[in-house]
């Protein structure tokens, strides 16, 4: 077993950042929202989960989006992709997926945030489920690149 190194420790940060934005998603989903619809009452809950919504958001912006963006444009830097090889089958084209993949995402996260401050729930639900379900897709997509 090799040491670690820089290299294993920008894919570390990629990943935590990965995990704690899809883990988030997924435990906002799956455990706070369902507690709070069941335990609040209508007007607490909806504080409650526009207080957790905002939160997430910050620290998406704060803390997930400048790690990914930095740790994933290092990574593909040190394996020498350009333009042009994000069109080359195989690394190339499921990067490149994966990367659209996020703009997607991305997108979908910064329009639920607007939907639910705006008061359009079901709008705001749909792009909540885009989001989650692009996450997934993007974690899905990550396990096929190589170790840089």
């Amino acid at each position: 077993m090799g040491s670690v190194g820089l290299w294993s420790l920008v894919r570390f940060a990629h990943v935590a950042g990965a995990a704690l934005w899809v883990g988030g998603q997924l435990a906002l989903t799956l455990v706070v929202l369902p507690l709070a619809r069941h335990l609040l009452d209508a007007g607490a809950k909806d504080r409650f989960t526009a207080a957790a919504g905002r939160r997430f958001g910050m620290l998406t912006g704060a803390v997930f989006l400048p790690v990914q963006l930095g740790t994933g444009w290092a990574m593909a830097w040190h394996k020498g992709v350009t333009w042009a090889s994000l069109a080359e089958p195989g690394y190339g084209r499921t990067l490149a997926t994966k990367l659209g993949l996020f703009v997607v995402v991305m997108a979908a996260a910064g329009g639920h945030g607007l939907a639910q401050a705006k008061g359009r729930g079901e709008l705001a639900r749909a792009l909540a489920v885009v989001s989650l379900v692009g996450s997934l897709g993007i974690v899905v997509l990550a396990t096929a690149l190589p170790a840089t």
